[in-house]
């Protein structure tokens, strides 16, 4: 067997064992993501694996597809009111928790200030592809869910920045700070530039190119979304932070076949997931996090119970966040496969110290996973932050053929302020040649008729050409907020 053979061969078993690792996950209550790493860390046994360039590469692309598939899974609506306590947790936030994690990380490794700072770099931001994968199912309140998740998506951006610029202060001691600082600003404002720029290209190209199989739109986005971190990256910009914002503005937006194009990237991002953490599982030698045991558990409870809470509590004075919203967001300060990923950094530079840096990171994520992914949703329940039953469509209808057609379904959630609450279907104002195919109520699928009476709830199939969405939308909708797309997909 050859090199080419033997590769395709390991994929297959890791996505395959990755995805049946789901169902365990699913039951005995265990991120998913723990169980990637394990895998990863079983399978060290039999493949060596210790390239970290080669394994920052991988992980950078998994994280665009996954925080690409996260913004377009954030509802605007939802951001737009968090926007100043996410930012403040993404920037404030992690400023703090590096600061606070680095001067203990000094004394109980036994490394330099510099390294100590390094290593609170590392693992001060919470990680976007942990907070995802484990709330994803969470029926936590909205404004909490949502702060943790726009939280994740723009937060990686400080870190790196921090990352890199102690990595550089520790080769270059007289660097020039004011540069540093612009630099910071410039990513971060390049960033949010272009992510918005390249969403809003996106959408357009999507809409106004009518391609001759619905199933090239989906990679086409794709595309978008690895063009939107390449070229912001190559002109100095954070490109994470552009990938989200991205991500963001095509989630919100009206979208030429939007069901392919979300259930694509969602079923790629689950598989993004599993080769990123599983990848990450091959790096670690069992035998060296044996080693560096309490060290891990000590960091790892300082950093639960002690810098993260400080940097939530002082970052959110005065945004109206209750103490039991706080204590919250401190324990859902998931950490995940970014410091893993910044870990690589330090160890591709040639730092002193960065295999026991390496080491202890992955300990330290691995505790946070563990402990604070398994235990959200009780946390959650005990502090009353849970919100009620959380409306998922559980079906999908697409049509077999649409290529040239531009006839596409859009699914739509009837909520309490819905114009079309309690109307039966031959009292609404559709518009000629649309056609509701299909009602899901309670889990059954129901064919309409002009007397069915569409109630709190249903999931409706609208068939509709590509032109007609805002009609269809005002149809639906609430008139008080018709761009509110909580209940459009």
């Amino acid at each position: 067997m050859n090199l080419t053979d033997q590769v395709i061969f390991l994929l297959a078993i890791l996505l395959l064992v990755g995805i049946i690792t789901t169902r365990f996950s699913t039951r005995f209550g265990v991120p998913s993501l723990i169980l990637y790493i394990g895998v990863g860390m079983f399978l060290n046994n039999f493949i060596y694996f210790d390239d970290a360039s080669l394994a920052k590469l991988g992980a950078m692309m998994a994280l665009v597809v996954i925080l690409f598939e996260g913004g377009m899974q954030t509802r605007w609506n939802d951001v737009r009111p968090v926007l100043i306590p996410s930012i403040s947790l993404a920037t404030i936030g992690v400023l703090l928790t590096s600061l606070v994690i680095g001067c203990l990380a000094k004394y109980i490794l036994g490394v330099s200030w510099l390294e100590g700072l390094l290593f609170g770099s590392i693992v001060g931001s919470t990680d976007a592809a942990a907070v995802f994968a484990v709330l994803g199912d969470k029926n936590i309140k909205s404004r909490l869910k949502t702060t943790l998740e726009a939280e994740s998506g723009s937060n990686d951006p400080m870190a790196v920045f921090l990352t890199i610029s102690v990595i550089q202060l520790i080769q270059i001691p007289d660097m020039d700070f004011i540069g540093v600082i612009f630099s910071f600003f410039w990513q971060m404002g390049f960033g949010v530039v272009m992510g918005v720029s390249m969403g809003k290209l996106a959408v357009w190209s999507i809409n106004k190119i009518n391609f001759d199989s619905s199933g090239l739109y989906p990679i086409f986005t794709l595309g978008f979304a690895a063009f939107t971190y390449g070229s912001t990256a190559l002109l100095q910009g954070s490109g994470i932070l552009a990938v989200y914002v991205a991500g963001l503005v095509v989630g919100n937006s009206d979208l030429t076949f939007r069901q392919p194009i979300l259930r694509f990237h969602e079923g790629f991002a689950w598989m993004s997931q599993i080769l990123l953490f599983t990848l990450l599982g091959l790096l670690v030698f069992p035998s060296e996090l044996i080693q560096v045991t309490w060290q891990g558990v000590v960091i790892a409870v300082l950093l639960i119970f002690v810098a993260r809470p400080i940097a939530v509590f002082i970052s959110t004075i005065k945004m109206g966040y209750s103490l039991k919203d706080k204590i919250l967001v401190s324990w859902s300060g998931l950490r995940g496969a970014v410091p893993v990923v910044l870990a690589t950094y330090p160890m591709v530079a040639a730092i002193e110290n960065s295999q026991l840096i390496f080491n202890v990171v992955f300990f330290v994520v691995l505790i946070s996973a563990l402990v604070q992914g398994s235990t959200i949703s009780y946390l959650a329940k005990i502090l009353g932050l849970t919100a009620g039953e959380k409306v998922t469509p559980a079906h999908i209808l697409e049509l077999v053929s649409m290529g040239k057609t531009n006839i596409e379904i859009m699914e739509i959630i009837i909520e309490e302020e819905s114009n079309a609450l309690n109307q039966e279907v031959q009292n609404l104002d559709l518009p000629k040649d649309v056609l509701i195919a299909a009602i899901i109520r309670n889990h059954r699928v129901i064919t309409p008729y002009g007397g069915t009476k569409i109630l709190l709830g249903d999931i409706l199939y609208v068939m509709v050409h590509k032109t007609k969405h805002e009609s269809i939308k005002k149809v639906f909708l609430s008139n008080k907020d018709p761009k509110n797309r909580s209940k459009y997909r």
